[in-house]
């Protein structure tokens, strides 16, 4: 008894201190919530049936009418963009300020695979990297106030067949000879390393570069509410240089190469609720910019909040990185569920010493894992060894608090692997939490000031 009174003593103050933490940071995360505005958009309504739109025949593509009818209702001070019920097979849209398309019940936006139809090229980021490239099959720029609600179906339309094949790799349909990323992927990296400016960073058709479902591009208040998004080419959402979104009751399925279900890059104030994530590829993945120009922009990503959201298959569950030159502050993740023998991590920060960039202030707190491959958390500083580039920016993660976390199967707990030589990752803690089936431990490389406070891992409390 004196051996479980001492222990107990030892752990007040670190459990303590823990709480202190994750209050003060609740409290912010509530500060940043109210800095979250929502659109609003006047009741009149522009149908697509209106402007020459025509369901249920693959012959014919409706991206003009459904065009015309977003530029009208923009042109005419906003409104709602209404697509009812019926599969309307289409190429790329548009949205523009003030417009908020709207899919009824049983209506779908079905989009080509035919890429000849998404060129010219459009001002994008793809894989963290600034380009112009193929126009994401739903598109805006510069715009504000603007929505994509209902309890309609979004389908990307890609398969082995078609967009998935272009990643280059065989078990997604690829074969010798076809066009592909293996042409594209290299070249553009090519532009980031060489610091080429920017307007000769042209993508063809023949490069291979597939585009996001969804990519909002430098725009202010915005939300994706209600839809299914389905059989992405690339990246599902896609918000760049974004502020005040929110995206809610929405559900994610794509299992194609890059299928990443969210991914706010370079984006502030952000709130991702009520979603089902079931992907081929990370499911939240936090980004600002990859190696010179996430440092060009120096944006980082901040003040993100996650909750009530639930996870199925995918490389992680909510992750950061690995394109986070730009760096990351402040992650508030509550009240989640995970659980798939696909879902490889829970909580993962991934980069490298080509990115470089400070990841600071991530807060995670009940969350219900049923089973992961790998591990609960896993922060990683050597991801994608392999990738070309300066290799001289060493990057810093800091200030990781989980609380009140469960898990019932995994590889490892926390895996944390840094820079040899080096103790850039600190000030980690994971308190109130319990991992059973734990089938390696943890694992601790090249950090400092990693704590546990009533950790339990297949029912013995961790020092």
């Amino acid at each position: 008894m004196k051996k479980f009174t001492i222990s107990v003593s030892l752990l007040l103050p670190a459990i303590c201190a823990c709480g202190q933490i994750m209050e003060e940071a609740w409290r912010q995360a509530a500060i940043v919530e109210k800095n979250i505005g929502l659109p609003t958009f006047r009741e009149q309504q522009y149908s697509i049936i209106a402007f020459g739109a025509k369901p249920n025949n693959p012959a014919h593509l409706n991206h003009e009418a459904i065009n015309d009818a977003i530029a009208t209702c923009s042109n005419e001070g906003g409104g709602v963009v209404t697509v009812p019920a019926g599969v309307f097979y289409t190429g790329p849209v548009t949205l523009k300020s003030n417009v908020n398309l709207h899919l009824k019940e049983g209506a779908v936006l079905k989009f080509t695979t035919e890429a000849k139809h998404y060129f010219p090229a459009v001002l994008t980021r793809w894989e963290g990297i600034d380009c112009y490239n193929a126009h994401p099959l739903i598109y805006a720029y510069k715009s504000e106030n603007i929505g994509i609600t209902g309890k309609g179906v979004i389908d990307g339309s890609a398969s082995n067949s078609d967009w998935w094949a272009k990643c280059g790799a065989v078990k997604y349909g690829y074969r010798e000879g076809q066009i592909s990323q293996r042409t594209g992927r290299p070249k553009l990296l090519n532009f980031e390393q060489s610091e080429t400016p920017v307007e000769a960073r042209v993508m063809a058709e023949e490069d291979g570069l597939r585009p996001q479902l969804i990519n909002l591009y430098s725009c202010t208040r915005v939300l994706i509410e209600g839809v299914r998004l389905i059989n992405s080419p690339f990246w599902v959402i896609h918000p760049l240089l974004c502020d005040q979104l929110t995206v809610r009751n929405v559900s994610v399925e794509s299992h194609g190469p890059n299928s990443d279900g969210c991914d706010p890059e370079s984006c502030s104030n952000v709130l991702i609720e009520n979603c089902t994530f079931d992907t081929g590829d990370d499911c939240i993945a936090i980004k600002s910019g990859r190696n010179n120009d996430g440092r060009r922009w120096n944006r980082p990503s901040e003040n993100i909040i996650v909750r009530r959201c639930k996870m199925k298959d995918g490389h992680g569950g909510v992750v950061i990185g690995s394109e986070i030159s730009g760096g990351y502050k402040n992650l508030y993740v509550e009240n989640c569920e995970m659980d798939s023998p696909e879902l490889d991590r829970v909580i993962r920060i991934k980069t490298s010493t080509c990115r470089g960039g400070v990841v600071e202030n991530v807060f995670v707190r009940n969350v219900k894992v049923g089973q992961c491959k790998e591990s609960v958390l896993k922060i990683n500083l050597v991801y994608d060894p392999r990738e070309r580039c300066r290799r001289d920016f060493p990057p810093t993660v800091r200030n990781v608090h989980l609380d009140n976390v469960t898990s019932e199967k995994s590889a490892y707990g926390v895996l944390i692997t840094g820079l040899e030589g080096m103790e850039n990752v600190y000030d980690i803690t994971v308190s109130n939490s319990s991992f059973n089936g734990v089938e390696k431990g943890n694992s601790i490389l090249g950090a400092r000031n990693v704590k546990y406070a009533n950790l339990y891992i297949n029912g013995k409390l961790t020092e």
